[in-house]
Order: structure tokens, then C-alpha cells, then sequence
């Protein structure tokens, strides 16, 4: 097994990007983070290889000031795998790439059947990647070796990969599309944070009564206030099924809640004074919560449109089998050639007139590419007015 460092001081971090400054070609970077281990997504160990330079593990912590390291490479293409997973992080300490190459979207675009790092690498050279230690707690200091060279083998390969990938996309003429893709997922940025982000509880939707979903928001609130202080992953601390369990039996007392068994998890007992609050201050609350939440723009589930919306229905019926047909042709998912959301938008609200040029509108409004509108919105305009037809083809019935 190589022998794997860990740069961790800034004296190794200015001789590694001495280094990668004096490299050739795009940098491939990767971020190990410890989810369901730690609250944050904060990035552990971050990998950067480049031809001429090598290998490069850096521990972010300890470090901190990554802005040397930025102006080496920030101008560089820059490759990764899944790159909306990794941004955020890398962003959070100051590393952001100007250009993007991302090897899972790539394959995805290209009709690839497996997406995952693993095997996008074995379909692309033949080499197979151990997965071993994907789900490890990246936190764990110091390092084990095996960890350190699988992390390294994340990135040894993906140029070789970014090679193959690019000949690919040449090759079926998407070029352009991966860039537009690329992009977008560089400008793409953070959703706004839930109005209610404890309606998220697994196992919520068995709690009936405003108070006892007051008590459910306390107990969420508590370990999300106790997690984020700990930097331990919620569920660690007190499972949502424990939370849930608390909430359903509704103990009278202190004493009841640690006899509950149901009521587990590594801080069920250690913070009983917590959670004990925190049922207190649910059932004491007068800013009761509503039963359901509020569903603001979020539509109605397809199944129910024949009833809510049969024209909107019908539009529906009639587009989605003509997108997923153009996908296949472009041996693509039929999510990557047009977000599932968005056809279900337009076809819920069409716009006026009901041709290409509208429909291209609402869909860029919306979010979609430019490929993307010239790939459907003729398609989209076209089934609409189909099924307008249709329905006004339909004899009326003599009651």
C-alpha cells in the first residue's frame, strides 16, 4: 500500500501548491465529508490531483486559509463527480472553481447506465475502485491509511475519466449540452430554508392534534439547537422515530418519558432535562401549528389532476410520453432532458398563445437550459394543442 500524507499546516500547504502550480491541465477535486456522523457538511479531507503534480491530501481544519491554493488552480478546469454534492463545501472554505467538468453528469448525458464514481470509472478504463470506505466517519482523526488511499484513488483517475468522457460527448454531438449542464451547476445556488423544516420528521404524519405537533417542533427544535452546538448528526443523538415515539405517548411526567423504550438514541437519557423542556414548552405553546402545512406553490400529485384539473390532465398525458420518447432518442434520462417539475408546471398553467415561443418562455422562467427548451418546447406546444383538439373532438353524451 503507497504511503498517503496528510497536509495539514500551511508550510505543506505552500510546497503542495508550489506543485500543482507547476502542473498541466484540469484539476480533479474531491471532498470526503462525515454525514450522518457530524451536523455540518464541512469538508474532512479535501483531494487534488493534477498531471505533473500528483496527489494531494489536505486536512481542512487545520488549515483554514485555502486562498493560495485558490489562486493556484482557481482558473483551471476543474473535474469532479457530482460536483452539487461537493460545491457547497468546498465553497464554505473558500475554494471555487471558475470552470467545471463534472464526470457523473457527463455520464449521465451520455446515457451511461451506472453514474456512480465506481463505475463510470470501470465503463471509462477499466479499472475497478473499492468502495469501502464511502460511508466512513471522515471526522475520525487520525486517518487510517486505507481510508487515505482510497480518497486518493478518487481523483487519481478522473482526468484519465474527463479524457474519455469528452471524446464521448464529441462523439454523440453533446458538447455543448454538457457545458450548458456545467454551468448550471456552478450558478445553481442553496434552496431558501424551509418555512417548517421540522415537518420533515419521519413519522409525522401520525401525530394528529395541534399540541402534540407543537411538541413535535419543541423536540425537533431541541436537537437540532443540541446537534448544531455538538456538531453531531440529529439522528445520532435521538432517532426521529424516538421523537415521534415521545410525542405519541405523551408521558405526564419526567420520570415516564425515560421509562418510554420506545424512546432511544445515545442522547435519549444523557439530555433528559431537555427533552423534558421541550415537551413542557410544546404543550404550553400558544402559536399552535397548523395541521398540514401549508402547501404553497407545490402542485397537486398527478393522480389527482382528472378530478382537480382534467384539462391540465390531459396536457399532461399528452406531453410527458413525447419527452420521454426525444430522451430516449438522445439516449439520456428523461429527467436530465427536462425536470420532471417543470413540465408538470406548464401543463398545470399554459401560457397564451399556446406555441413553442411561450411554452420555451414559461419553461426558462422555470430553470430549464437553452438545449433543453429547443429539445421540448416545440414537442410540449405541439401535444397541447393535440390534446385541446381532442377534447373538443369528444361527441357530448344525451343524458
Amino acid at each position: 500500500m503507497a504511503d498517503y500524507p496528510v497536509i495539514a499546516d500551511a508550510a505543506g500547504l505552500s510546497e503542495a501548491v508550489a506543485q500543482l502550480a507547476g502542473g498541466s491541465g484540469p484539476v480533479a477535486v474531491d471532498v470526503e465529508r462525515a454525514s450522518g456522523f457530524t451536523y455540518s457538511q464541512r469538508a474532512y479531507l479535501v483531494q487534488v490531483f493534477r498531471r505533473g503534480a500528483g496527489v494531494f491530501l489536505f486536512d481542512p481544519p487545520p488549515i483554514g486559509d485555502f486562498s493560495s491554493l485558490q489562486a493556484a488552480i482557481g482558473d483551471e478546469e476543474w473535474i469532479l463527480h457530482a460536483a452539487s454534492q461537493d460545491l457547497p463545501s468546498l465553497r464554505e472554505i473558500g475554494l471555487e472553481p471558475s470552470t467545471l467538468f463534472d464526470t457523473e453528469l457527463a455520464a449521465r448525458l451520455l446515457g451511461h447506465e451506472r453514474v456512480g464514481l465506481g463505475a463510470v470509472v470501470e465503463d471509462t478504463l477499466g479499472i475497478t475502485l473499492a468502495k469501502a470506505h464511502s460511508a466512513a466517519d471522515w471526522s475520525t482523526r487520525p486517518l487510517p491509511q486505507s481510508w487515505l488511499e482510497y480518497a486518493a484513488l478518487d481523483v487519481e483517475h478522473l482526468v484519465d475519466v474527463r479524457d474519455v468522457l469528452v471524446a464521448e460527448l464529441v462523439e454523440q454531438g453533446k458538447t455543448s449540452i454538457a457545458a450548458e449542464e456545467f454551468q448550471a451547476t456552478l450558478d445553481r445556488r442553496p434552496k431558501p430554508a424551509r418555512e417548517e423544516p421540522w415537518r420533515r420528521l419521519s413519522g409525522l404524519h401520525t401525530v394528529r392534534g395541534r399540541t402534540l405537533l407543537a411538541v413535535a417542533r419543541e423536540l425537533w427544535t431541541a436537537r437540532e439547537d443540541y446537534a448544531r452546538a455538538e456538531d453531531i448528526s440529529p439522528g445520532r443523538l435521538v432517532p426521529d422515530r424516538s421523537l415521534v415515539a415521545a410525542v405519541q405517548a405523551n408521558p405526564a411526567t419526567k420520570q415516564e418519558l425515560a421509562a418510554l423504550k420506545s424512546f432511544t438514541g445515545r442522547a435519549s437519557r444523557s439530555q433528559l432535562d431537555r427533552w423534558w423542556a421541550a415537551i413542557e414548552a410544546g404543550r404550553a405553546s400558544t402559536d399552535l401549528p397548523r395541521e398540514r402545512a401549508i402547501g404553497g406553490d407545490t402542485l397537486p400529485p398527478p393522480r389527482a389532476w382528472s378530478d382537480r384539473n382534467p384539462e391540465a390532465d390531459a396536457r399532461l398525458k399528452a406531453a410527458r410520453p413525447l419527452v420521454e420518447a426525444r430522451a430516449e432518442e438522445l439516449h439520456m434520462p428523461t429527467e436530465n432532458l427536462l425536470t420532471p417539475d417543470f413540465l408538470r408546471r406548464v401543463a398545470w398553467s399554459p401560457p397564451e398563445p399556446l406555441d413553442a415561443a411561450s411554452v420555451g418562455a414559461t419553461l426558462a422562467d422555470l430553470g430549464a437550459r437553452r438545449w433543453q427548451i429547443a429539445e421540448t418546447s416545440q414537442l410540449i406546444a405541439d401535444a397541447f394543442v393535440d390534446s385541446v383538439q381532442e377534447a373538443s373532438e369528444v361527441p357530448e353524451t344525451n343524458s
